[in-house]
């Protein structure tokens, strides 16, 4: 039984969107600068797998179904940026076949961990984020070489018709309907150049007026699932001739306004969706009778380890000291806990005052850099543990004698006796550590000095 209108399905692969069972379309009401203009997000995480790329991944296999290159038990490769990856895993559970997805290891830890927990065979390699046709170490190059082999088969979304058709078929039709023919403007962020291209080359169909813009993202960008200009110009669905306008958009402007649109509008969109919001204030203008429709390609639950790089203050400072702290082992563990307690190596913020008030030792402070222009001890010098060993920062910033008295300091007196050992690695003969920090120095109001202070 297939009931749009109850929700019952014969299958999951029922709530498959379409025409007759479309992805919401919900208006922005207060991140939108337009005084006219209204703006629509089509939220495609309402797909049954989370992701624009559902409507790929299905007719990616319907077609192969169909044309008898995909069959019984078959054995599927695809390079992937994640989303079309998870897709074609699920429908391949469903289906009965079995997916290989060579990606790159800088894909958010939350895509790849959950294709493999789709069943996937995961293969990360050295590639860019979103996989590079011309990489001869990529996952494109891998994908192919895989798909040699007589039992496997690549439907490389990359180049195969069947990815702008889906969205010919199915977000075109939609987004016509839902407007009552109202749309004046599509923008969708660039990947492979599907949604763009099947979605417009329909919209323009029934009104050759449709503005169909594209966006992508800078180069050396932390986007997932979008290509630069320069990767664009590789990729076998990119007709610009076919679209009214391009603009990029750095990573920046895409992170803040997905934030935004989390916090303002309780809309969960991913960066990629902020992204193609972010160029249709841009390109779009403020005119009355505007309706602009913006694909949201997917939800912000897959970018936690891409948004904590962009967003400050997301991140508890105890995990974020953690993150920046140097590699640890079970030795240095074991090392560090002998000096704690060595009366000649550590040494109270009681008696280290009293030295530095009499002007003798260098001070050393290993936190992190915002830890340190917070508040430090008076005259300390900062050289975070995590840089430690790198040489001209070493030699720049260290003293030259090896006899010269040096006490390393770090928040709670952990990271500062780590800081000791390097040291004496390095051959400082008089070094200490201070028990319990800046922490402690601070506690027993001593006076501390902060970023701009003389």
């Amino acid at each position: 039984m297939e009931d749009h209108g109850r929700r019952v399905y014969d299958s999951i692969l029922g709530l498959l969107s379409g025409p007759d069972n479309p992805t919401p379309l919900v208006r922005l009401n207060r991140v939108t600068p337009f005084e006219h203009t209204r703006v629509y997000g089509k939220l495609e995480w309402y797909n049954p797998f989370g992701a624009v790329k559902d409507r790929v991944a299905a007719n990616l296999v319907a077609d192969g179904e169909a044309r008898r290159t995909v069959q019984a038990d078959q054995k599927l490769v695809e390079p992937t940026s994640g989303n079309t990856g998870m897709a074609l895993a699920m429908i391949a559970n469903a289906r009965g076949y079995s997916l290989t997805t060579p990606l790159s290891s800088e894909i958010p830890l939350e895509k790849r961990t959950m294709l493999r927990f789709f069943g996937a065979d995961v293969m990360e390699l050295d590639d860019t984020l979103c996989p590079a046709p011309g990489a001869p170490e990529g996952a494109i190059a891998k994908a192919m070489e895989i798909a040699e082999r007589p039992d496997f088969h690549m439907l490389n979304q990359y180049a195969n018709e069947a990815n702008p058709e889906a969205h010919y078929k199915t977000t075109g039709p939609e987004i016509w309907r839902q407007t009552e023919g109202r749309v004046t403007h599509f923008v969708s962020g660039l990947g492979t150049c599907g949604t763009i291209t099947g979605t417009g080359r329909y919209l323009k169909e029934q009104r050759a007026g449709v503005q169909v813009l594209g966006v992508h993202p800078s180069e050396g960008h932390d986007i997932p699932g979008v290509r630069s200009l320069r990767q664009l110009q590789q990729t076998k669905l990119f007709f610009p001739d076919e679209y009214d306008g391009l603009v990029e958009v750095d990573n920046g402007e895409a992170f803040d306004l997905c934030l935004r649109l989390n916090r303002e509008e309780s809309i969960t969109a991913g960066p990629s969706s902020a992204m193609a919001l972010a160029g249709a204030f841009r390109l779009v203008p403020d005119e009355p009778g505007n309706v602009a429709v913006v694909i949201f390609c997917d939800s912000a639950f897959k970018y936690a380890s891409s948004v904590v790089k962009h967003l400050p203050g997301l991140v508890a400072q105890e995990a974020q000291q953690a993150k920046t702290a140097a590699p640890r082992s079970p030795l240095l563990d074991t090392m560090v806990e002998n000096v704690r307690g060595n009366a000649d190596l550590t040494v109270d913020v009681e008696k280290a005052h009293a030295e530095l008030q009499n002007g003798r030792p260098f001070v050393l402070d290993v936190r992190p850099r915002e830890q340190f222009r917070e508040a430090h001890v008076p005259g300390a010098v900062n050289l975070p543990l995590a840089e430690l060993g790198s040489g001209d920062a070493d030699r720049s910033v260290l003293p030259e004698d090896r006899n010269a008295p040096i006490l390393s300091v770090c928040q709670r007196g952990n990271a500062s006796l780590s800081g000791l050992l390097f040291l004496k690695s390095l051959g400082y003969r008089n070094v200490r550590s201070i028990t319990g920090g800046t922490l402690a120095w601070r506690e027993k109001g001593f006076a501390t000095e902060s970023e701009g202070t003389p």
